[in-house]
């Protein structure tokens, strides 16, 4: 796999196993930040608009999003994607869940029905934010049924292994995911945490991609600052690390700052990872 560099917009390699686009990369109020008037707020730099923090994968079986956040309807319409077979919940807060209803219109060719996926905990939180698309006898005739999946351990979705990786969010626990294919560990993603225990770190030690939470330079109680995240990687090990989740307190130039293989991920960025 090659790796990506501050110039690089896209990272294509042959036959890849998987096709990763950030949909977001923003914090829970987006850059720019409602009633800001700060240097990354008006900052000219494309990258330093962030929108809420999500992920879309394509595999050659299937495709399938992480998160659906308010700004979901729009990150779809930005990247043109036209099939989401599937979609895989971190947690429960809004920023990560208020784009759910959007969902339908990917799964209108289903009649309405799409797999979800989340713990027992965050699944229940959707079933009562959504209860009108989850009930049994759904008033809207073809309207969005959501197929609930809870998540408990690894599962698969076509050829791709993904296995739950929970972590501390301040005092509240999230799910991040490991994305492995054939036995090979590609992609880590690990957008909303305040630390990562020596166990999950060992899970995917000398992953492809590890995309971590990294929201600023100075601590948070909920998130990693920067140097939490490169001690992380350093635990990890991973062929390459990618910040996301980032704040107005960390532009995108502050990456020519970070250490080799490193690097600050940005809306609509894509890359390519195989074996």
């Amino acid at each position: 796999m090659g790796l990506l560099n501050a110039s690089d917009s896209q990272l294509s390699v042959p036959n890849p196993q998987l096709r990763l686009t950030f949909l977001g990369t923003g914090t829970s109020q987006g850059v720019p930040m409602i009633r800001c008037d700060c240097a990354v707020c008006r900052s000219p730099d494309p990258r330093d608009r962030r929108t809420r923090a999500s992920i879309y994968l394509e595999t050659p079986e299937c495709s399938f999003v992480v998160d659906t956040g308010a700004d979901f309807r729009s990150q779809c319409l930005r990247e043109n994607i036209w099939q989401v077979d599937a979609a895989v919940f971190t947690h429960s807060h809004t920023d990560h869940i208020m784009g759910f209803d959007d969902l339908r219109r990917f799964a209108a060719p289903r009649r309405g029905r799409i797999p979800i996926y989340a713990s027992l905990e965050t699944m229940a939180d959707l079933k009562r934010v959504f209860a009108f698309a989850f009930q049994a006898i759904n008033p809207f005739p073809g309207y969005l049924k959501p197929e609930p999946h809870i998540v408990c351990g690894p599962f698969s979705l076509g050829e791709t292994t993904i296995t739950p990786l929970p972590v501390p969010h301040g005092s509240f626990e999230t799910y991040g995911y490991l994305f492995s294919r054939g036995g090979v560990k590609l992609l880590a993603y690990l957008s909303d945490c305040s630390a990562v225990p020596d166990e999950i770190a060992r899970r995917i030690d000398g992953v492809k991609v590890l995309i971590i939470d990294a929201l600023r330079p100075k601590p948070h109680p909920t998130h990693l600052s920067v140097e939490q995240a490169l001690e992380v990687a350093r635990r990890v090990q991973p062929g390459q690390t990618l910040f996301t989740h980032i704040c107005h307190e960390l532009p995108q130039s502050a990456e020519e700052g970070l250490p080799p293989r490193t690097g600050i991920a940005y809306d609509g960025l894509k890359i390519e990872i195989t074996a």
